[in-house]
C-alpha cells in the first residue's frame, strides 16, 4: 500500500528541487544581465573589444557551471534517491564538470585567438600572425582536447597508459613519414619569425639560380614571381639552407656598375672623367651618390675599368644596365678613345732545312 504522507514529502522535496533549478537560471540570467551592462559601461571608453570578447567566451560555460552547482545542491535534498547511486552520481557531477571547463578554455582559446587575427593582426604589415595563429589555435585546442579525455578516463579507473604510449609511437611514426613536410612547417616559422624577407621583395637565391618578387610565404613552401611571370614555389626547407640576396632591404636603392676596357695608351685620367660626366649627365642616376670609374687590371688587350652608379629602384637594374652601357660607349666614341675588341697576335715562323 502507498504510503500518502510519504510520497506528499518525496513530491516535495522534487518541487523543491526543481525552484532551486529555476532560482539559479533566473539568477544566473540576471547576474550576466547586469555583469554586462556594467562592463558594457566600461569598455565603451575603451577602443578595444577584448572585453566583449572574453565575457562571450565566459557566459555559457560560467552558466552551465551554476546551473550544476545547483543541480548538486538540489539532489542533495532527494533523501528518496538510494546511497548506492551516490558514487555514480559524484562521477556523473565530476565528468560534467570537467566538460565545462574544458568547454569553457575551448571557447576562450578560440575567441581570444579570432580576435587577434581580426583586430591586431589585420593591422600589421606583415602575413606572419594570420598564419601562425590558426595553427597555434588548432594546436592548442587539440592538446586541451587530449588533457581532458585523459582527466575523464583517469576518473573513471581506465589505464591512460596505453593510450599515451599508442599516441606516442603513433606520433612518431607520423613525424617520421612527414619528415620533409615538418622540416619545412619548422622553416616558414623560421623564416616568419627572422624575417630575412617579406612578401612583395625581390629576392635572388643564389644556390637555385632563381630570382623574382616574393608574392607568398605559407608554412610549407615560398611562392616567387619571376620577371617573365612564372610563378616558383620553393619548400622552405630549401630556402633555409640557400644563401638569400634581399635587393628591397634596407631600401630600394641600388647600385649598378658595368666594366669594359679602353686601347692601351689612353690617357687614364682622361678616360675616367669622360665616363663620370657621361654617368653623371644622366636622368637617372642619384646625383647626390659617389659614381666611380676604377681601374681595375691590365686586360690582355685593353685596360679594364669598372663603372658604377647607384639608382632609385632596383626593378630598373636591367633597363639600367642598357643606358649605362649606352651612354659610356658613345661618349668613349665622341672623345675618339678607342674600346679595343679581343685579339690574338699569332707568329708563324718558317725554319729552313739545314
Amino acid at each position: 500500500m502507498i504510503d500518502l504522507n510519504m510520497t506528499i514529502s518525496y513530491l516535495g522535496q522534487l518541487g523543491k528541487a526543481i525552484l532551486i533549478l529555476a532560482f539559479a537560471a533566473l539568477a544566473g540570467r540576471l547576474l550576466f544581465s547586469l555583469l554586462t551592462k556594467s562592463l558594457g559601461r566600461i569598455t565603451q571608453r575603451t577602443s578595444s573589444n577584448l572585453d566583449n570578447t572574453i565575457i562571450a567566451a565566459l557566459r555559457l560555460p560560467l552558466m552551465l557551471l551554476i546551473l550544476l552547482i545547483a543541480l548538486r545542491f538540489a539532489l542533495s535534498g532527494l533523501t528518496f534517491l538510494p546511497e548506492s547511486w551516490n558514487p555514480h552520481i559524484a562521477d556523473v557531477f565530476f565528468a560534467l564538470t570537467v566538460v565545462i571547463i574544458y568547454l569553457l578554455a575551448y571557447r576562450l582559446v578560440r575567441n581570444l585567438v579570432n580576435w587577434y587575427v581580426h583586430d591586431i593582426a589585420a593591422r600589421t604589415d606583415t602575413p606572419m600572425d594570420d598564419q601562425i595563429l590558426p595553427f597555434v589555435r588548432r594546436t592548442m585546442l587539440i592538446i586541451l582536447t587530449v588533457t581532458a579525455s585523459i582527466i575523464l578516463l583517469g576518473r573513471f579507473e581506465i589505464d591512460v597508459s596505453a593510450l599515451v604510449t599508442t599516441l606516442g609511437i603513433g606520433s612518431l611514426a607520423i613525424a617520421l613519414a612527414a619528415q620533409a613536410t615538418l622540416s619545412d612547417t619548422i622553416s616558414g616559422f623560421v623564416i616568419m619569425v627572422d624575417r630575412p624577407f617579406r612578401i612583395g621583395d625581390r629576392i635572388e637565391l643564389l644556390d637555385l639560380d632563381t630570382w623574382g618578387d616574393v608574392v607568398d610565404i605559407g608554412l610549407r613552401s615560398t611562392h616567387i614571381l619571376t620577371r617573365d611571370n612564372r610563378m616558383v614555389v620553393i619548400p622552405n626547407a630549401i630556402i633555409g639552407k640557400s644563401l638569400v640576396v634581399n635587393h628591397s632591404y634596407p631600401d630600394t636603392h641600388y647600385r649598378v656598375q658595368t666594366e669594359l676596357g679602353v686601347a692601351y695608351g689612353t690617357d687614364i685620367e682622361k678616360a675616367r672623367q669622360v665616363m663620370i660626366e657621361a654617368v653623371r649627365a644622366q636622368d637617372w642616376v642619384m646625383q647626390d651618390e659617389r659614381i666611380e670609374a676604377l681601374f681595375l687590371t691590365f686586360g690582355d688587350s685593353a685596360l679594364i675599368f669598372r663603372v658604377r652608379c647607384w639608382i632609385e629602384h632596383y626593378v630598373e637594374t636591367r633597363r639600367i644596365i642598357d643606358k649605362l652601357n649606352t651612354c659610356l660607349f658613345d661618349a668613349l666614341a665622341k672623345e675618339g678613345i678607342e674600346i679595343p675588341f679581343p685579339q690574338q697576335v699569332v707568329q708563324i715562323k718558317n725554319r729552313q732545312p739545314h
